[in-house]
């Protein structure tokens, strides 16, 4: 009798549902897809259980089958920014953030400001302290940001003793001028922390592998726990990482056998938009005279008034049901995902300085992409053609007033939460995730 094949299950623990896949390792493909409400009970293991049986019924494997799991529950991961200045470490900062799966709470830049001024504005957006439940307020995480390596010292060191001085005791990366790091570490103490690799080592070059993955390591040591999702100690161990930090990931892995990827992933509260392109050496090291903050490889954007639901004033808990209906959804979000796509890629522009024609760019150039990947439940649940009508404008052979969009992509829609699973597997099973993501294109 021939051995069954062995599988893992793929699980995302939703601040409203939770959503896992069976995949079969032997032939890299989405055997089973099951939900359950998150919160049905105190603690969100059962939720994974009854995913768990749901499958089970239909494939045997997943009675037993190891668990991969990513969440996004009780409010998911909120980062403040602490950094100097507004435009450059700030800023810098706002991006690792976002591209680490968080949700910035906000962003406090100590240039020119004295302890005092800045302490309570971190105390503010930080709430005090990282939520302990389900139902707590403030950032769950502070980045903290200032100084390119060599330079200035007291930017980074500013900025730590604002932030003790605030009364924060919850888990720091710290991602600034290195340099700084023996004081600064011991300014910080006793609060938990993790030295990174200066995610701008010097103007114009944003790095923030490093700081990515410590975010995720705080993630996983100090908030998932904290957030009082399940009493049962098993839960801990199953997360790998925030679930937008985890998708990003699948995206990456999409881009290593796709090329360039842009995925557009429109929800209730908000529309995200996730990128990995090849960049252009232009705009790196020297030849970037007009941008202060580089651009990254991968990248993430939040549209937080751009949401299906909450932006629009409509019950979150509404589906559509008549054509009328469906129309009105679909027109919606075609808005949000064009508006979200544009801000994320930015424009071209010609500049007429003293030194003459300059191009500027901002955003993300998205021109090259080869594939735009739909997600969100209206495109995953909508009509024929839904993808073609909701996402197809983004692709012209030519955009007006130099939008940098996609030119010659194919639109497709991640139907199956595949992005998700590529990376949750990814680490342990990069070979199945390369032939799954082969599935999705």
């Amino acid at each position: 009798m021939t051995e069954p094949a062995g599988a893992v299950l793929c699980v995302d623990v939703g601040s409203t549902f939770t959503k896992a896949l069976l995949v079969d390792l032997d032939d890299a493909v989405v055997v089973g897809i099951a939900q359950a409400p998150t919160f049905g009970t105190d603690d969100v293991m059962d939720a994974v259980d009854a995913c768990r049986a749901e499958l089970a019924a239909a494939d045997p494997r997943a009675a037993d089958a190891d668990v991969l799991a990513c969440s996004s529950a009780g409010g998911g991961l909120r980062i403040l920014v602490v950094g100097y200045e507004e435009l450059v470490t700030a800023e810098a900062g706002r991006r690792v953030a976002l591209s680490s799966g968080g949700r910035v709470a906000g962003v406090v830049a100590t240039a020119g400001r004295a302890v005092a001024d800045t302490a309570p504005e971190v105390s503010r957006l930080g709430a005090g302290a990282p939520r302990t439940s389900t139902t707590g307020g403030g950032a769950d995480l502070v980045l903290l940001t200032g100084g390119t390596d060599g330079g200035n010292r007291d930017a980074l060191v500013g900025a730590a003793r604002a932030m003790v001085a605030s009364g924060w005791r919850g888990p720091v990366v710290v991602a600034g001028n290195v340099e700084a790091y023996d004081e600064v570490g011991a300014i910080l103490a006793e609060v938990p922390h993790v030295l990174a690799a200066n995610a701008v080592p010097r103007i114009g070059v944003l790095a923030p592998e490093e700081a990515r993955a410590a975010i995720r390591e705080q993630f996983l040591r100090h908030v998932i726990g904290g957030k009082g999702l399940s009493q049962r100690p098993e839960f801990t161990g199953l997360v790998r990482g925030a679930t937008p930090d985890v998708v990003l990931s699948g995206v990456e892995v999409l881009a290593r056998v796709v090329g360039d990827v842009a995925v557009v992933d429109v929800g209730g509260s908000t529309t995200d938009v996730y990128s990995v392109v090849t960049l252009d050496p232009e705009r790196s090291d020297e030849g970037l005279a007009h941008e202060v903050v580089a651009p990254a490889a991968a990248t993430r954007t939040v549209e937080a008034d751009l949401g299906m639901r909450e932006s629009t004033g409509i019950d979150r808990s509404f589906v559509p049901a008549t054509e009328a209906e469906l129309d009105r959804d679909e027109t919606i979000a075609r808005a949000a995902a064009e508006e979200a796509v544009r801000r994320h890629a930015g424009r071209s522009q010609v500049r007429v300085t003293p030194e003459g024609r300059v191009v500027e760019r901002s955003g993300v150039d998205l021109r090259e992409v080869a594939l735009v990947v739909g997600s969100g439940g209206v495109l995953r649940h909508g009509r024929d053609g839904v993808a073609e009508r909701v996402l197809g404008g983004l692709v012209a052979a030519h955009h007006p007033d130099g939008w940098q969009l996609p030119e010659r992509a194919r639109v497709v829609v991640d139907a199956d939460y595949t992005l998700l699973a590529l990376g949750l597997l990814a680490p342990a099973y990069p070979d199945v995730a390369d032939a799954l993501a082969r599935r999705l294109t």
